[in-house]
């Protein structure tokens, strides 16, 4: 287990997400995955979620790893697009359910009225995204820090994107 912390922890910092004298350990992602299948109907091993930063916000994707399984993409469809609904209302509860309640970043984004962060649901190939956008800065950086969380504790299901590089979804 102590070579499978240090692994992890080796990619998580060389993708910038976790800070120093943190590690991400197996029974935490076991852990965020036993949840995680209580929210998400798609498989975790079967997908990626892909998380971009951006100047306004973020992307959140998830995509199907075969672009031929229809069921998990269909999966990742219907969940992104009832998440996006709820998170346009301000309910992340489901995020808070599978990182716990005081996962970085979550509490400003709970306290933010409706409508100051615009949620844009978009079907993807192979699976689907979030776009997530506002002007105020701290609302941004509050979603930059809940996407850092979600790829700590996504670990081995979870990449960081970059939105000058390739596109995942098709």
């Amino acid at each position: 287990m102590r070579r499978l912390t240090i692994l992890f922890s080796s990619v998580l910092l060389m993708a910038g997400t976790v800070a120093a004298g943190e590690q991400v350990t197996e029974s935490r992602s076991d852990e965020v995955q036993r949840r995680g299948a209580e929210v998400m109907p798609f498989s975790l091993e079967q997908t990626t979620h892909i998380f971009i930063k951006t100047e306004d916000g973020g992307i959140q994707q998830v995509i199907a790893k075969k672009n031929v399984d229809a069921g998990q993409v269909r999966l990742i469809r219907e969940h992104l697009a009832k998440i996006s609904r709820q998170f346009g209302r301000g309910d992340f509860s489901d995020p808070a359910r599978i990182h716990g309640e005081d996962m970085p970043g979550l509490a400003a984004l709970r306290q933010a009225e409706p409508g100051r962060i615009r949620i844009e649901f978009r079907e993807l190939g192979n699976g689907a995204q979030i776009a997530y956008s506002a002007d105020d800065p701290e609302l941004i950086e509050a979603i930059h820090r809940w996407f850092d969380a979600q790829l700590k504790d996504h670990a081995r299901h979870a990449i960081p994107g970059h939105t000058h590089g390739p596109t995942y979804g098709q």
